[in-house]
């Protein structure tokens, strides 16, 4: 054991890892919404009740294919996983 790791703990990432999950989540989240936005906007003759569903069905689509579907099988990166 060094003399540093003896003293004090020393991380290995100055960066807390859980804040790019959170920097991740938030960019997926505004990108689902713009591009949820747009398809909403294409179905005018829809009420507006029936365009809130659009929409959050398009955001949940979204979410799943970027969490299951892109990261999980494409990236090979899975999202709870044992830090131990």
């Amino acid at each position: 054991m060094h003399d540093g790791e003896k003293i004090a703990h020393i991380p290995k990432e100055s960066w807390p890892s859980w804040t790019w999950y959170a920097i991740e989540f938030g960019i997926v989240l505004a990108a689902s919404m713009l591009i949820s936005r747009e398809v909403t906007n294409y179905f005018t003759e829809l009420t507006p009740e029936v365009q809130n569903y659009v929409f959050m069905g398009t955001v949940g689509l979204i979410f799943l294919a970027w969490y299951i579907g892109i990261r999980g099988f494409i990236l090979k990166k899975k999202i709870l996983r044992n830090s131990y």
